[in-house]
């Protein structure tokens, strides 16, 4: 998957998923790894962006809302949004904007 998602002419969804990490790994690597790929089966998506340094930041892309939906509440992914809660983040922020323009070389 490239660093920078190649994203359709707009109107789309992106799901910006902004974390601050609690010490150690915890099994969070492989989830981690585990839910790029799901979320990549799943109808409507179109990509996704990640980095972290100090604050984590995972950009999803998406076709529309009810694709977001269907993610947030696919059983695997709340698994993993349950121990995100419990074990990997002291704190998180999920913000969902509808991509109106971009452009970019």
């Amino acid at each position: 998957m490239s660093p920078i998602a190649i994203t359709p002419k707009p109107p789309y969804y992106a799901v910006i998923f902004t974390s601050l990490r609690s010490d150690g790994d915890n099994g969070y690597g492989d989830m981690a790894t585990k839910m790029v790929q799901l979320a990549s089966e799943q109808p409507g998506f179109i990509g996704i962006e990640s980095a972290r340094e100090g604050v984590g930041i995972t950009v999803s892309y998406w076709r529309d809302l009810e694709s977001i939906k269907l993610w947030k509440a696919n059983a695997e992914h709340l698994v993993a949004q349950k121990l995100g809660h419990e074990q990997w983040y002291t704190s998180f922020k999920t913000r969902i904007a509808k991509v109106e323009r971009d452009y970019g070389i």
